[in-house]
């Protein structure tokens, strides 16, 4: 994992609707109030997984929970930034075995908005925070895609 200070760095990457949302999605989680003084980028900060961090892990290894969460976080905000620009309401749906390997998929009505086969899970995270913002505003954007070439299957 990259230092903490390295992501408050990249402050422009953190103004983009993605990463706004995936923030948003953080916060709600923290029903206690644990968070509160944290700041947003310290937050997201697990999902930067630099080259050198990456090496650490191994090649084969089981998902802990911590790491399956943020990847259910990650397409939670996905899933309501396509739902904001689209009015359809989207849901999500991880099958995975143990190992890390499976299947995401995002479902707005009777289409699948977005469907993301999964490796090496244990290894989840992003270069930098503008690549974990990327990332995410592409999935949002083929969402959208999907329901404006399909609206009536996304609306039925």
């Amino acid at each position: 994992m990259t230092d903490v200070a390295d992501v408050l760095e990249q402050a422009a990457p953190a103004e983009t609707p993605f990463i706004k949302e995936l923030i948003k999605i953080w916060r709600a989680q923290d029903s206690h109030g644990a968070w509160e003084g944290k700041p947003d980028l310290e937050l997201i900060a697990p999902y930067i997984v630099d080259k050198e961090a990456r090496r650490a892990l191994p090649i084969i290894g089981d998902p802990d929970p911590d790491t399956i969460w943020r990847l259910e976080l990650f397409f939670n905000a996905v899933a309501l930034s396509i739902e904001r620009a689209t009015g359809v309401m989207i849901s999500p749906m991880l099958k995975m075995s143990h190992e890390g390997f499976g299947r995401m998929v995002l479902i707005g009505g009777r289409l699948i908005v977005v469907n993301k086969q999964l490796r090496d899970v244990h290894r989840f995270g992003f270069d930098n925070l503008a690549k974990l913002a990327s990332e995410g505003e592409k999935f949002v954007n083929a969402g959208v895609e999907m329901i404006t070439k399909f609206p009536e299957v996304a609306r039925y």
